[in-house]
């Protein structure tokens, strides 16, 4: 018979469990504790992003392309890509330096514009016009009059600007395959074109200085109805306030417009214009509004006798929160695409994100005059050579 009253033997704890566990604790209360400190500490910021993240890049060190004859060449960063147009060859290289894919492209004098996969050239004050998609040219055409500028959107769709001919501009539109939707044109000067993400809308920004005072104003155009030769396919007219020069404007997600002036930003959505930034009483250094659903307005703010450091404000479009990064000098230049803002500030350059963190700095032994950057790769030109960085 059983015997009931021994009792059972006690089982040993596993001590390998035990251990893992203790260790996969300690890592989350170290990431937890590193986290803490890499958002408060800026000191120890600096040194977790140059000796952990490994985002300091140093020149020679970076991924290098020899070119030849660099005062004709043209340089572009698109998608993943760098394309150096030279000799009306264009050379498309990877990030790793490894020529990926040579064009014939019959322009000396190239306008470039780039959106996703999508680049665009377009011969300056000349005919010729080439669409390319990731390496390969999707279409190309020759266009009547001289080309003043090129926009090509998210899917492909393009604006031309044609200069020179009975109208002060005309701008085509064309799918993504490369017929032609339409003509539509201006009798005051075309400042700048943008087409919505979504197909829709043509915005076109205009200048009147016809007059003493400058009037600039917006249209938007209806793609559908224009394109069934609708005499009224402008559906929004929007007029600037007198004296105020609009430079650039810009379609982000949910067909907000991204209007950029002189001297503020302003966001056209549910048509209803309004402020975003206004540079009143503010040191502005330059503004940028060639992001993803930001705007960013840079700020000049003196951090000594002799010194002063770059504010960067980045403002969401959609919640219209700001966010800021500051770098301690002060930026010659800035470059921005997508999400991407690189700061210039003389023999380094400061690549941040939208959302106001570093993501490389690549530091160099000379002034820094030339950069081309995408939303995944940049290029740093020299004489020589270009340099190639992964963002």
């Amino acid at each position: 018979m059983k015997d009931f009253w021994i009792e059972p033997e006690e089982k040993k704890p596993n001590k390998k469990k035990i251990i893992i566990a203790i260790i996969i604790g300690i890592i989350i209360i170290a990431s937890i504790v590193t986290a803490i400190i890499y958002y408060n500490n800026e000191q120890a910021r600096e040194w977790i992003d140059t000796n952990i993240f490994r985002k300091e890049v140093l020149q020679n060190n970076a991924t290098t392309v020899e070119i030849k004859e660099a005062q004709s060449s043209n340089i572009y960063a698109f998608n993943r890509y760098i394309g150096i147009l030279n000799k009306n060859k264009f050379d498309i290289y990877s990030s790793s330096g490894n020529k990926e894919k040579e064009l014939e492209i019959q322009i000396s004098n190239p306008l470039f514009d780039s959106a996703n996969r999508f680049l665009i050239i377009g011969e300056t004050k000349g005919q010729k016009l080439y669409v390319i998609e990731d390496k390969e040219i999707l279409w190309e055409t020759t266009i009547e009059g001289n080309i003043g500028q090129v926009h090509i959107n998210k899917n492909g769709y393009v604006a031309v600007v044609v200069l020179d001919t009975s109208h002060k501009s005309v701008i085509e539109l064309y799918d993504s395959t490369g017929k032609r939707l339409f003509k539509t044109f201006s009798s005051t000067r075309t400042t700048d074109v943008s087409i919505s993400n979504d197909n829709k809308y043509l915005a076109i920004a205009e200048v009147d200085t016809s007059g003493t005072i400058i009037q600039s104003s917006i249209k938007i155009q209806s793609i559908e109805l224009a394109a069934n030769d609708s005499d009224e396919s402008i559906v929004k007219t929007y007029n600037g306030e007198q004296d105020k020069l609009l430079v650039n404007i810009n379609y982000q997600d949910k067909d907000k417009l991204v209007c950029m002036y002189t001297d503020s930003i302003r966001i056209i959505e549910n048509e209803q214009d309004n402020v975003l930034v206004d540079n009143k009483d503010k040191k502005v250094i330059f503004q940028t509004i060639e992001l993803e659903n930001n705007i960013a307005s840079i700020e000049e703010k003196s951090s000594g006798l002799f010194t002063a450091d770059t504010v960067v404000n980045i403002t969401n479009t959609d919640n219209k929160e700001t966010k800021q990064y500051t770098a301690k000098s002060l930026a010659k230049e800035i470059y921005s695409y997508e999400n991407i803002i690189a700061l210039n500030l003389g023999t380094e350059i400061e690549f941040i994100n939208t959302s106001g963190w570093l993501v490389k700095r690549y530091k160099a032994n000379q002034e820094i005059t030339n950069i081309t950057v995408s939303n995944n790769i940049a290029a740093i030109i020299y004489r020589d050579k270009i340099e190639i960085i992964n963002l």
